[in-house]
């Protein structure tokens, strides 16, 4: 089936507000099949994907293992009864998600704390050193088929812990759609429509992207926690929506604070930056900080729809009563055992191929090229990231969003071979989230291409 046929039968048959597309046919193309950091469309043309389909593709597009796990479980057992009849793999996943969160910062991240405290100047924050004789810290998973809903996991947790309904979220904050989700989600773009019919139980207040903004953005925050029965801070280490913005250094130690003196929960969606996107297997470790609950998904399964709300396990026991055969949050697909292989081979091929490292090095490396390669005399346009997650930002001389400039560079990327996404309230910085297999020459020759258009 050709691009023209497909985009037809969008057009006739889904609803209009999903899939946008251009009169002239310029945009979007259609996905024919996907391998490695390459995409080929209907009509047979081969892409450079620099979005990892939304940075899902970590361990990039149709990782052979991550495949055959998913093969093999499809022949064997393609679906269970959610929250009924488990299956084994749901129980080895939960294991897992606990051992790279909540018992791998517990035993390896207490040293990084310390040593950042020391050089900062920051309070001691996250989990407390392992004692003699203690049982390492562990977590408990609630398992979820979007990252909307494990956000909404997350929350529902919060609420039955805290016993207080408000979360304090910020400004550009992007954590789904959901109508839980939406009251946490900033964009009016998003939450106007549906207003009147939302709780409207999220407090929003300033992202801080400059070290001098922290003290007033905690002094707001103080205020909030004085006034409103909050039971959690809900935040995203780094803004991917949002605009790639990276929070200063004291940022999350400073929520972390502020959470434990007021009796308030930290929740952090990694569902972006999650899995080595950042360059760390998670974004608070550049922070050293860690959360009371985390969300995950995205690169979770490596494209099989599967996400998680991991607590620690103290907190959720302490919030979730022990299920009477009818529990209060489940779904009919909660844990799927397609996922669960896949999400289980994708975390040993990340892990086995350094992926986390790679990305680290990679980031660098596309940071300093755009640097040394990319200016304009007319625009401005400043590259920030952490690992491979990096945004140019593109400004008119005034220092308004040269939004027009970063979409025609986009679609004409595309027209040249190359997927980019914009992300921003106003679509003005271009996105860079490849999978974390890609190389330093098609890096490279990403760059030279979107130097020459953006120059042109």
């Amino acid at each position: 089936m050709s691009t023209g046929q497909t985009l037809d039968l969008l057009r006739d048959y889904e609803s209009r507000n999903v899939t946008f597309i251009e009169p002239d046919g310029s945009w979007p193309i259609v996905w024919k099949r996907a391998k490695g950091t390459h995409v080929w469309d209907a009509e047979g043309k081969k892409y450079l994907d620099l979005t990892a389909a939304f940075g899902v593709a970590a361990a990039g597009h149709a990782n052979p293992r991550v495949i055959r796990a998913g093969q093999k479980q499809m022949g064997t057992l393609l679906h269970a009864m959610g929250d009924v009849h488990p299956h084994a793999l749901k129980g080895q996943l939960a294991r897992e998600l606990s051992r790279i969160t909540f018992e791998r910062w517990e035993e390896h991240t207490t040293s990084s704390i310390k040593r950042l405290s020391r050089e900062r100047q920051i309070p001691l924050t996250g989990p407390s050193p392992r004692r003699k004789g203690r049982s390492p810290q562990t977590g408990k998973t609630i398992f979820c088929n979007s990252g909307s809903e494990a956000v909404e996991a997350a929350l529902k947790t919060a609420r039955l812990a805290s016993g207080k309904p408000g979360v304090i979220a910020f400004a550009g904050a992007y954590h789904g759609l959901g109508y839980g989700a939406l009251n946490a989600t900033h964009r009016d773009h998003f939450r106007a429509p549906f207003r009147n019919q939302l709780r409207e139980f999220g407090h929003f207040l300033p992202f801080p992207t400059r070290p001098a903004e922290v003290d007033s953005v905690a002094e707001a925050i103080r205020d909030v926690l004085s006034r409103k029965p909050i039971g959690a801070i809900l935040v995203e280490p780094v803004q991917v929506r949002g605009g790639i913005n990276i929070p200063p250094e004291g940022f999350l130690p400073m929520l972390r604070s502020l959470c434990d003196d007021h009796g308030a929960l930290l929740i952090l969606d990694e569902i972006y930056t999650g899995f080595g996107r950042t360059g760390r297997w998670f974004a608070c470790e550049h922070a050293a900080v860690a959360p009371d609950l985390i969300c995950l998904g995205k690169a979770l399964t490596g494209g099989f729809p599967l996400s998680a709300c991991v607590g620690r396990a103290q907190l959720m026991d302490a919030a979730w009563p022990p299920s009477d055969g009818e529990a209060i949050h489940t779904s009919t697909f909660l844990g799927h055992p397609v996922g669960c292989a896949m999400a289980l081979a994708q975390i040993k091929e990340i892990e086995t191929r350094k992926l986390v490292a790679r990305s680290a090095e990679l980031g660098r490396f596309l940071l300093k090229l755009i640097e040394s390669e990319i200016s304009h005399s007319k625009l401005q346009i400043v590259a920030r990231g952490q690992g491979l997650l990096t945004g140019l930002d593109l400004r008119l001389s005034n220092g308004s969003p040269a939004t027009a400039t970063a979409l025609k560079a986009i679609k004409t990327m595309l027209h040249r071979g190359f997927i980019l996404l914009p992300e921003g309230e106003h679509s003005n910085v271009i996105s860079l989230t490849p999978p974390l297999t890609i190389s330093k020459n098609e890096l490279r020759g990403a760059v030279t291409a979107l130097r020459e258009i953006l120059t042109s």
